[in-house]
Parts: structure tokens; C-alpha cells; sequence
């Protein structure tokens, strides 16, 4: 049977099956998809159905997909086979709101309920497997070979060692070790393509040895003292508190939140545009940021005065 066909069985097949069956099978998808593999009691665990029941949804998603997985007698779990390709649709977007949230379900793959509730949308949303592949990786502490093209170099191979997926606000990108410059990076999804995983990586390549992504910066975050008439509007719209808001940030996403936010990052407040109603108090501490160029406005102490 080609592959449309196949498609249009499981659908067929889908259909005449309960909610909360198809609900269950979604997640055994998700997790071969996303994961590599799942256990039997992951199934049982997450849904609380008997172990006649996780049995039976075994069964039947091996019926709908026979080529999707393999059972590991020694590891007691299925494995995701190299001709994998997945009974339900896994929405990018969505699922990459999920995981970033932990939300590791797959239900969106069935049909959620859907509210009338818009977010901005990104550049642009990575390809579904790309992530997938990542994400497989991080789960089970894998490095990983990719084509990456950069606006620097152009297209190249890479051996980069993944350990979290971030939302920086306009696009996905993936934290990682860069074994060709020997240093942790950020690596932008939609950038990345040909995803193979590798052997398992050295301990200076985890993330436990990423100082940027290790260290907290206090950030503190207050109406700007130039641009804002009243500012207590602002300090309602942050929850602030004495008029100032404390955030706790990773120090290799400090210039993206504070470039998302418009956060004035000067000595004396001198960005004068409306655009900037927030003001980075102690704005001395980025240069402790790992990208501290992006931050609005910010100019490293050395750079003052060169």
C-alpha cells in the first residue's frame, strides 16, 4: 500500500475508535516522535488504565503503523524504527509551546478544542522532524550531526550537543555546545536541516559546564524615568512592587528578554522614543550577560571609553 494510502487507512481506522483511546494513542506517538521511545507504564502511569488496557492501545497502534516500532525485550519499551513516520499530525507551533511548558501529551494531534485566542506570530516555524530529532537528542543526552547555515558562513556541516529548546520571543532557537568552536551557542531551528544523531557526549559538553546558562542575573526593571508621564499604569501592567520589578534571569537569555520587553539598557535613561517605557535599573550587571549586545541601548563598560 503507498504511503497516501496508508494515511487514509489510519484515519479510516482512527475514527472508529473512542476519544480517550485516540487520545492515548496520540501519545504514544508523541512520545516515539519527540522521545525516540516509551515504556508500557508511561502509558499506564500517565492515563491510569489498567495494564490489559495499555496492552491493548500497544496493539493497536502496531496495527495502524507495523513499521513505526519495535519492542526491546532487554530495555522493556518501544523504540522508534528509522522508517518512522507519524498517524498523527503534530502541529510545530503548538507543540513547541508544549514542550517548552512540559506539556509532553500530543493531544493537539487529535483535534484540542480550540478557543479564540491569538499570540503573535514568529518568523517562522521550524520543521516538525528537525525538532523532533533535537528534542530526541536532549531526552537521551545525544549529540547530534547538522547542516546549519549561518548568515556568517553559509551552509556547513556541525556537531552541536543540545540541551534546551528557548522561545526568545521572535523565533526558536536551540542552546547547544558548538564542538567547531568549542564553546555553548545558540543555534536559530529554522536554520538547521539533516538532523543524525551521534554518540553520547563528554561531560564538559553538558549543560551542567554552560556558565551563561547556569548564572542568574537580578535584573531590576522600572518605568522610564524620561518616557512615562504616569507611571504607575506601568507598574500595574508589570506588577511591580515599590515601583520596580526583580526577575532572576539565565544570563544567556538576559538580551533577549530585554530586547523583547523594549527595556532601555543605557546609563542615564537616554532612549527617548515611546517604544521605551521600561528602564534596566542596574544596568551594569549585563556584563555578566552572555549576549549583552542585543539588550536596547546597552554599551559594554570597555567600549565607553575606547
Amino acid at each position: 500500500m503507498n504511503h497516501a494510502g496508508e494515511k487514509i487507512n489510519w484515519h479510516t481506522m482512527i475514527d472508529s475508535i473512542s476519544y480517550s483511546q485516540r487520545q492515548r494513542l496520540a501519545y504514544i506517538d508523541f512520545c516515539l516522535l519527540f522521545k525516540g521511545a516509551i515504556h508500557r507504564q508511561d502509558l499506564i502511569s500517565r492515563f491510569e488504565v489498567g495494564l490489559s488496557a495499555g496492552s491493548r492501545d500497544f496493539t493497536l497502534y502496531k496495527e495502524l503503523a507495523p513499521d513505526n516500532l519495535y519492542y526491546d525485550p532487554r530495555e522493556k519499551r518501544y523504540f522508534q524504527t528509522e522508517s518512522f513516520t507519524p498517524v498523527f499530525e503534530h502541529d510545530a507551533k503548538r507543540t513547541l509551546v508544549k514542550l517548552a511548558n512540559d506539556i509532553s501529551d500530543g493531544f493537539d494531534a487529535i483535534g484540542d478544542i480550540h478557543f479564540p485566542v491569538e499570540s503573535a506570530s514568529s518568523l517562522n516555524v521550524p520543521d516538525i522532524f528537525v525538532v523532533a530529532k533535537i528534542v530526541q537528542a536532549i531526552v537521551n543526552n545525544k549529540a547530534v550531526s547538522v547542516i546549519y547555515t549561518s548568515l556568517s558562513s553559509g551552509s556547513g556541516a556541525r556537531e552541536i550537543v543540545p540541551h534546551s529548546i528557548v522561545d526568545n520571543g521572535q523565533r526558536w532557537h536551540v542552546r547547544a555546545f558548538d564542538r567547531k568552536s568549542q564553546s555553548f551557542r545558540d543555534f536559530v531551528l529554522t536554520r538547521i536541516s539533516k538532523v543524525t544523531l551521534k554518540s553520547s557526549p563528554e561531560v564538559s559538553e553538558g549543560i551542567d559546564c554552560d556558565e551563561q546558562w547556569q548564572k542568574l542575573i537580578p535584573l531590576e526593571v522600572v518605568p522610564h524615568p524620561k518616557n512615562i508621564k504616569y507611571p504607575t499604569a506601568i507598574e500595574l501592567d508589570y506588577a511591580m512592587q515599590d515601583g520596580v520589578l526583580k526577575l532572576e534571569v539565565r544570563a544567556a537569555m538576559a538580551g533577549y528578554l530585554l530586547r523583547r520587553w523594549n527595556v532601555d539598557c543605557t546609563k542615564h535613561a537616554s532612549l527617548r522614543t515611546g517604544e521605551y517605557q521600561l528602564w534596566l535599573r542596574n544596568h551594569h550587571l549585563l556584563v555578566d550577560a552572555g549576549n549583552p549586545a542585543i539588550a536596547p541601548g546597552y554599551i559594554a563598560p570597555e567600549a565607553q571609553y575606547a
